[in-house]
């Protein structure tokens, strides 16, 4: 068998055959040409018969054969495109712009899946940032082109990336969990972006959304899908609570001058911040004797305490009317932090009680900001937000990337 039969074999690449072989020092070069008479132009894909002229030959990285680094050589033509001009042609085995087929790239995004880029460049033997540019060509060629289809139910949430406050907003769809759109920011002209990219038409379907209580996000739903039911997450509204009640922990240990007393009410925090089924017998015995020894923090308890159980129950209309009794009792239970957090719940009560009639929250918004903040650990570092929204769209869009396995094409004569 020759030896350009049995790599048009091995290689199984479509419309390509192997014209020569050549040893390097790098590895083997395998000199290959498309088998369509007639090229496409490699901007807008039609069949173009004007050739302009011929380029020098360039080559194209491939999958190792044999543990040597395998390249594909071929000269490419020039193009003389009615749309879109001098281009050059498309080849069957890369992208236009790429350096490496479409095996290699699609094994690359298998693998930054499912383990981290120095891994990947390592054992692909490419650049580090070369590892992110063919995820975003992965991510670009696999996903659907039209990802903001059927849009009813979503859940946008921000996520810190790097310090000095960068960020990064992600939208979800609750239907199937999957990152739909990203982009970087996290203010209010971030999210109408998204739903300029929507439509009008489409932005009149949305349902619901949930988010947390940026105004910043308020004011983009609120402007953008008027039809849609604002939902806060039950965590960031609860934390409101838990975050007043430290407060008033925090306020009464400075006014205490016994440093036993000082030490031992400052040692409740956890006590106080947990669900009464997660105490210890010691935190319950802290929290038993609290009416005694203070009772303005056991005051504050009882409000964090009533607030949660309010959030539990499953009839709206009982919620409504238990909130506005909280919020009161808090206005007027002469404890300062806890007023300011009435008011503001006060403010967001129709888009917190929506959360208990809808039973929706920012949940699988959050799961994916864990799965992408391991991805970031994972990764060493990411230089941009680019780099950063192409992972995210790799591994939280519900790409199914398999390693690339070629079986061998006999032909008969």
């Amino acid at each position: 068998m020759r030896a350009t039969t049995l790599l048009n074999t091995v290689l199984g690449i479509k419309f390509t055959r192997v014209t020569g072989v050549e040893f390097t020092q790098d590895g083997l070069v395998c000199d290959v040409e498309p088998t369509t008479e007639i090229p496409c132009c490699g901007g807008c894909g039609r069949r173009v018969r004007k050739v302009y002229d011929q380029r020098k030959p360039r080559l194209w990285r491939h999958l190792d054969l044999a543990g040597m680094s395998l390249e594909l050589r071929y000269a490419p033509r020039r193009l003389r495109c009615a749309a879109c001009g001098v281009t050059t042609e498309m080849v069957p085995w890369a992208d236009p712009m790429s350096w490496f087929t479409h095996a290699f790239e699609q094994t690359v995004g298998y693998l930054a899946q499912e383990s981290s880029k120095t891994v990947v460049s390592t054992m692909m033997r490419v650049a580090w940032a070369t590892v992110g540019a063919i995820i975003g060509r992965v991510v670009e060629r696999m996903l659907p082109s039209d990802r903001l289809a059927g849009l009813t139910h979503i859940g946008v949430d921000e996520l810190s990336y790097r310090k000095h406050h960068k960020y990064v907003t992600i939208v979800v769809d609750h239907m199937t969990g999957r990152v739909v759109w990203a982009r970087e920011g996290k203010n209010a002209e971030t999210l109408r972006s998204f739903f300029e990219e929507l439509g009008t038409e489409r932005c009149a379907l949305i349902q619901a959304v949930t988010i947390d209580m940026s105004k910043a996000y308020i004011s983009a739903v609120s402007e953008s899908a008027p039809n849609a039911q604002i939902i806060f997450d039950r965590f960031h509204v609860q934390r409101l609570v838990h975050d007043a009640l430290d407060e008033v922990r925090r306020a009464e240990v400075r006014t205490l001058e016994d440093s036993q007393e000082r030490s031992a009410l400052k040692n409740t925090r956890f006590a106080l911040q947990k669900n009464p089924w997660n105490l210890t017998k010691i935190e319950q015995t802290k929290l038993t004797e609290l009416p005694k020894t203070n009772a303005t923090l056991y005051r504050a308890y009882l409000l964090k305490e009533s607030f949660a159980a309010i959030l539990d129950r499953r009839q709206p209309n009982v919620v409504l009317m238990k909130l506005e009794e909280w919020i009161s009792w808090a206005k007027h239970s002469g404890l300062k932090p806890f007023a300011r957090v009435a008011r503001t719940i006060a403010q967001h009560l129709d888009g917190i009680v929506a959360y208990v009639a809808t039973g929706l929250s920012n949940a699988r918004s959050e799961g994916t900001n864990g799965k992408v903040r391991t991805i970031t650990r994972r990764s060493y570092g990411l230089h941009g937000a680019s780099a950063l929204i192409a992972l995210i769209h790799l591994c939280c869009s519900g790409l199914n990337l398999q390693p690339v396995h070629v079986l061998p094409r006999f032909h008969q004569n």
